[in-house]
């Protein structure tokens, strides 16, 4: 059993969680979407998908990180945004994983730019996995625990909070109800 000051940190840790992810997508998308060629270069850089894909990816990638991340400032859909974010996270660990394996010299394209890195630059790989890794916890935390404080999922009796002592994974903990702003209280 987790003690009560523990189980009154968890919306706040989550909120937090919320707020860094999508600071960090919002931000991404922000700084490619003005740019799409560059967008576009910095997914082919990676070498991994067809010609066609790694265009619409390209393309479509910073307003994918930009709705996601306006969606968890305002905690609406947000374990659905939690598990997107989680899954943009994995794809981009996989992603530079993947680049750094097969000895390609490239700017991840994370916050614009991208492709190939100058004469006398080097890739900064380790810090990319690491920072994308720590971001996909965050988005799981996100999904696992549900929108925290301060969300528009618990004003609009849209959450569901999953308590943290939850162990069966239905979503509630016995004798745990969310207030309006998605807080577990002892019923």
């Amino acid at each position: 059993m987790m003690s009560r000051s523990v189980r009154d940190a968890v919306p706040w840790v989550t909120t937090a969680a919320r707020l860094v992810v999508a600071g960090v997508l919002i931000v991404a998308g922000w700084l490619k979407i003005g740019t799409p060629a560059l967008s576009v270069q910095a997914v082919k850089a990676y070498e991994l998908l067809p010609e066609q894909v790694a265009t619409a990816v390209g393309y479509g990638l910073p307003i994918v990180e930009i709705v996601v991340g306006v969606l968890l400032v305002i905690g609406l859909l947000t374990r659905a945004a939690g598990a997107v974010s989680a899954l943009l996270m994995l794809a981009f660990v996989v992603g530079i994983a993947s680049a750094w394996a097969r000895g390609l010299r490239i700017d991840c394209g994370c916050f614009g730019g991208g492709g190939q890195l100058g004469a006398g630059q080097e890739p900064g790989y380790l810090w990319e996995l690491l920072r994308d890794a720590g971001l996909f916890l965050l988005g799981g935390w996100v999904m696992w625990f549900g929108p925290g404080r301060l969300s528009l999922d618990s004003a609009l009796g849209l959450a569901t909070p999953r308590g943290v002592g939850d162990v069966d994974g239905d979503g509630g903990a016995e004798g745990v109800e969310g207030d309006e702003l998605g807080a577990p209280s002892t019923v």
